[in-house]
């Protein structure tokens, strides 16, 4: 008699096989937020395992539990504390860090604002300027006032990005 086949969460090496259902669906719903901007599976991963814990969780728990490498745990809790989304807090009488999730949107947001958006909006600035100087040199009189107009749009763009930057930090409380 062949036993019924089973779906990946509920199959014993399927990464999150530690996890209950809940624990599972609330990973899944950070990592899928996580890809929307861009950011690796894995702060997803921690995140939202971090989220759903009922008592902070060490470098060791995530490796345990959701199967990851211990130096991919390591770099996402450091991202993570650098974002502003987890804090260390004192552990019960034992040498290792504990971690708990950051749950203030604000600080969030504001997080991700002032370490992924800003350097990318003050970078631009550069870059921009160089890819005007490269649509100047277009031989094609047609298509470099095609690329001219498109890379001054692309300036005016970075241009209102900051200028809505600091009023949306100052918003959030930033």
């Amino acid at each position: 008699m062949n036993s019924p086949v089973k779906s990946a969460p509920e199959r014993d090496d399927y990464p999150y096989a530690k996890l209950s259902v809940l624990e599972r669906q609330v990973v899944g719903f950070f990592v899928d937020g996580v890809r929307v901007l861009g950011l690796p599976k894995s702060l997803g991963e921690i995140y939202g395992l971090m989220f759903v814990a009922p008592e902070p969780l060490s470098l060791d728990d995530v490796v345990d539990k959701l199967n990851l490498s211990k130096g991919s745990a390591s770099q996402g809790l450091r991202m993570l504390r650098k974002l502003g989304a987890l804090k260390e807090v004192n552990g019960h009488g034992g040498r290792r860090t504990l971690y708990q999730p950051d749950v203030d949107l604000k600080r969030l947001v504001g997080g991700f604002i002032r370490e992924e958006v800003r350097p990318h909006l003050e970078s631009g600035k550069g870059k921009v300027g160089e890819l005007l100087t490269l649509a100047s040199r277009e031989e094609d009189k047609v298509l470099r006032k095609h690329y001219r107009s498109r890379m001054l749009k692309l300036e005016a763009w970075m241009t209102r990005g900051r200028i809505v930057l600091p009023l949306l930090q100052r918003m959030l409380g930033e």
